[in-house]
């Protein structure tokens, strides 16, 4: 039965349909400088999650690679890598959005979390390149693979790690308080969990269409030599 089959994707349609539209409606607390923007939460945030769990995936699949060298593996390592860039991207765009609101301007150049942000993209743009770079597929596999698990627990440590320990205006960090120190009185956790799974799903469908794709186009071009 077809809803067997596509359960998940239902399932995260129906927690992003949830959170775009109770994520505007619901009660927001009425905190300092925040106020309204809060609902960026049920965004900006999830967009982190989704690239965060896009690059574990990514990572996996490298280390897959290394153990067997099958094909598959690079394909899925390079496309999930690909899509979780993508939600990073869309995570420091509406970051920046939120920034402009709150702090009066798109970009504080000291804060340590939008720079990790901007240096973990940094990161793996230049994995993108070094694929690019290297024409021999199974040289260009094997370095690709390498690079990648080095480069997962750099993006995680200037991401969440370090700025933890460093003064920043974002919440969590060594001088503020997180979410749910000052949102206790408040019901986002009820659409925010939802738009992180809905967020997540969402990332992972995206994924499994380019990953067809990329199957298709190499079984094409297979065919035509």
């Amino acid at each position: 039965m077809w809803i067997r089959k596509y359960w998940w994707k239902l399932l995260g349609a129906g927690f992003l349909m949830y959170a775009l539209t109770y994520g505007l409606l619901c009660p927001v607390p009425a905190l300092d400088i925040t106020n309204e923007t809060i609902r960026n939460l049920f965004y900006h945030v999830p967009m982190w999650f989704t690239m965060y769990a896009l690059f574990t995936y990514s990572v996996y699949h490298s280390i897959q690679y290394l153990r067997r060298a099958v094909d598959d593996h690079d394909i899925q390592a390079r496309t999930s890598a690909e899509i979780g860039f993508l939600f990073g991207v869309m995570g420091i765009a509406t970051g920046s959005i939120w920034a402009k609101y709150t702090w009066g301007t798109y970009w504080e150049p000291k804060d340590p979390k939008l720079n990790g942000a901007a240096i973990a993209l940094l990161i793996y743009l230049a994995y993108f390149v070094l694929r690019s770079a290297v024409e021999d597929e199974t040289k260009r596999a094997r370095l690709a693979a390498v690079y990648n698990i080095f480069a997962f627990p750099m993006q995680l440590a200037v991401t969440y790690i370090m700025p933890k320990f460093m003064l920043s205006l974002h919440p969590s960090s060594a001088d503020t308080v997180s979410f749910k120190q000052y949102d206790l009185d408040s019901k986002l956790r009820l659409v925010f969990y939802p738009a992180v799974a809905g967020w997540v799903i969402l990332g992972f469908w995206i994924f499994t269409l380019v990953y067809r794709y990329q199957l298709l186009k190499i079984k094409s071009e297979n065919e035509e030599n």
